[in-house]
């Protein structure tokens, strides 16, 4: 029922409008979510991590572009045999809705980045992110090293801000101490604390005002 496909950096894995013969789990690296509009401008709208879904029961096309970042490895599960698992078996049924209510999760934060933070704010929830989804938030003894998965320029197209904002934000926190750079995709979080006070978000994950 499952095979394992593994695409390179920069190599397509879905475009637009393909039919889905699959539906798949990503079992490591890194994607981009995006769309192209007609004048030829394309924009990131989200990015796909370890464990992180592809497709969705009853749906025969895919909605974005999705773009290997890093080397990515999916596991994947022919369409037809899946939907009938779903419908066959409750528990996986639920995780099913469950994935999809934390994409609406994920779509109303992204609302409220785009249009309420500022370009210090974007930057640190983006890091932020970053230590949430690599696994590494809350480790003891030193630092762990992180992977930047996208360019100065993807940033800037997946925040909506220049390279030149993005790159002045970065070198602001280097400054600042709250990140570390060893080049320019390997990082440490240096002052978790202070990352999570840039965010411009409270305790509980609200924007402070």
């Amino acid at each position: 029922m499952k095979t394992y496909r593994t695409y390179t950096p920069g190599e397509p894995i879905l475009w637009r409008g393909d039919k889905l013969n699959y539906v798949a789990s990503v079992v490591q690296g890194v994607a981009t979510l995006g769309k192209t509009l007609e004048d030829g401008r394309t924009q990131i709208v989200g990015l796909l991590f370890g464990s992180d879904f592809i497709g969705r029961p009853g749906r025969e096309e895919i909605d974005f572009d999705i773009t290997a970042v890093t080397e990515v490895t999916l596991c994947c599960f022919q369409r037809p045999a899946f939907e009938s698992l779903v419908a066959s078996t409750p528990h996986i049924s639920e995780q099913v809705v469950q994935m999809a209510l934390d994409e609406l999760d994920a779509a109303r934060d992204w609302m409220l980045l785009l249009g309420r933070k500022t370009a210090r704010e974007k930057i640190a929830t983006f890091i932020d992110m970053l230590v949430q989804r690599q696994h590494i938030e809350g480790l003891r003894g030193p630092k762990p090293k992180l992977s930047l998965p996208l360019t100065r320029e993807e940033i800037a197209n997946y925040l909506g801000l220049t390279v030149e904002t993005v790159s002045r934000q970065i070198t602001s926190l280097k400054k600042e101490g709250v990140l570390e750079f060893s080049d320019r995709r390997s990082f440490r979080v240096k002052d978790m604390r202070a990352l999570k006070e840039a965010t411009g978000d409270d305790s509980e994950g609200g924007l402070i005002i």
